[in-house]
């Protein structure tokens, strides 16, 4: 028993009553069930991938420090973590490694959305099935998750490039198996997708469903942590003024910025697909040493014809029913009962909400009032961005090139 920790806390706060719920380090952090897993079927043949010598057989790929464990890493929301994560090394490279863990459950966007259960069995592709069957299978796979609109063909050899880890032509049956159950992930389909952009952190290697990501050296994009006892007293107002304290220079803090636009630019309607952003906070942000824009976070970007799919089929009685993660809204349908399928906010408008305290705490006098006025008529923006393209793109290149034009003297840019 010594390794369980309690599920939940009573704290008594003057006459309030404070419940806060945790769960069980030992349910949640499970490091050497997640590699005696992962390599027992490595050993059986079942799976295989770029990671997995490395992991189960020299030892030069460790899993190290819990993540999941933090406290804000265990609220539960619309989207419970579905993979556990872990510090990590890998030779002389530092990353994070993200194991699934098929107990913990874990909110789905629709059936479509993580079919872990058919994934975490690694059943698929069976054997006897040929390459060409299996390239039909990811199609049909990437057709429903991005659309018909996206440059699927291509999409669909970037990931067989991804699964051919050995680059010897082939794909062998461990290989697609371990493909396949990724590929379910919005994460790994992202990095998939963005693998040439420098805001996404690089994939390093996988195994079965195991995977490993470049490390993001500074993180959350801004905020400080503190005691939840001393957050209980602290007014909303003073803890947003909190946050902005311990952030970079101004214009390294602009050029971070153009980097979140950068990113709202490469997920809408980009080659392979339009993706919503549905949680845009500090959280899910970081940055590099050169002050380039790090997403930390992919799990709450998702494939806007997938989104779309479950909202149609998703049954209101208000708005709040037309949620998902923290910024993906949409209207409910009172005649009907069904959530619409459009977003009534655009990625940039969330980004530039994101974004607003951040840039005019600082910001030099003379593009104070531009700035602001800037970003508040980007906060302003209302429907897809789909509807309002030109509004959308003049928008944004305005913030972009008032930003650059700032910093574009300075050896900060």
């Amino acid at each position: 028993m010594k390794y369980l920790f309690f599920s939940w806390l009573a704290v008594f706060v003057g006459s309030w009553v404070v419940y806060v719920e945790y769960s069980s380090y030992s349910e949640l952090c499970r490091g050497h069930e997640c590699k005696n897993s992962i390599c027992d079927k490595y050993r059986k043949g079942v799976i295989d991938g770029s990671a997995c010598r490395s992991l189960c057989e020299k030892d030069t790929l460790y899993l190290g420090k819990c993540l999941s464990a933090k406290p804000n890493n265990q609220v539960r929301s619309d989207s419970d973590p579905s993979s556990t994560v872990y510090s990590g090394g890998w030779g002389d490279l530092e990353g994070v490694i993200k194991c699934q863990m098929e107990e913990i459950p874990h909110y789905n966007l629709g059936a479509e959305m993580e079919h872990r259960k058919e994934a975490s069995s690694f059943n698929k592709p069976t054997k006897g099935t040929s390459v060409e069957k299996f390239k039909e299978m990811v199609l049909s796979h990437l057709k429903t998750k991005v659309g018909e609109q996206a440059n699927l063909p291509d999409l669909v050899s970037l990931v067989f490039s991804v699964a051919d880890y050995n680059k010897d032509g082939l794909i062998s049956l461990p290989e697609a198996r371990s493909t396949w159950a990724l590929l379910q992930l919005n994460e790994f389909l992202l990095a998939i997708v963005l693998q040439d952009r420098e805001h996404t952190p690089r994939l390093l290697g996988f195994c079965g469903d195991l995977y490993v990501m470049e490390k993001v050296p500074y993180a959350p994009l801004y905020g400080i942590s503190l005691p939840w006892v001393v957050e209980l007293w602290i007014p909303a107002g003073v803890r947003r003024s909190m946050d902005q304290w311990f952030t970079p220079s101004w214009p390294r803090k602009a050029k971070i910025s153009i980097g979140l636009l950068e990113l709202v630019e490469d997920v809408f309607h980009g080659t392979f697909g339009s993706f919503l952003m549905c949680d845009v906070s500090a959280d899910g942000f970081g940055y590099n040493d050169r002050h380039d824009l790090k997403v930390m976070d992919t799990r709450h970007i998702v494939p806007e014809a997938t989104f779309q799919k479950a909202m149609r089929e998703r049954r209101c009685d208000t708005e709040e029913d037309c949620l998902y993660g923290a910024d993906c809204r949409t209207s409910c349908d009172l005649t009907k009962h069904q959530c619409t399928p459009e977003v009534t906010q655009p990625n940039l408008a969330k980004a530039c909400g994101a974004l607003k305290d951040y840039l005019l705490n600082g910001v030099p006098a003379d593009i104070q009032e531009e700035l602001e006025k800037q970003l508040y008529a980007c906060i302003a923006l209302k429907g897809s961005a789909e509807q309002m393209e030109m509004e959308h793109s003049l928008i944004l290149n305005n913030l972009k090139s008032l930003l650059w034009k700032k910093i574009s003297h300075t050896k900060d840019s």
